[in-house]
């Protein structure tokens, strides 16, 4: 089994004199989930052959259509 390489992307959080390390760390996580990146990572764990990303993005469309649908009759 072949070790997994990961890349990763730097995030760079512009800081205010007199910001605090908690309003540091809030705005870290709030632009780590933005970009996504431990979704990446996630996907690229293992893996996928491209029927199955397909698969995934086709189901991903259904299931917002009947959100939207379910939305639109109330």
């Amino acid at each position: 089994m072949r070790a997994q390489k990961f890349y990763t992307t730097m995030l760079i959080i512009p800081i205010k004199e007199g910001d605090t390390i908690e309003k540091a760390l809030k705005k870290y996580k709030k632009k780590f989930e933005k970009v996504g990146i431990l979704k990446q990572i996630r996907d690229k764990m293992f893996y996928k052959k491209p029927s199955e990303r397909k698969k995934e993005i086709i189901n991903r469309a259904i299931i917002r259509e009947k959100i939207r649908r379910s939305e639109l009759e109330i």
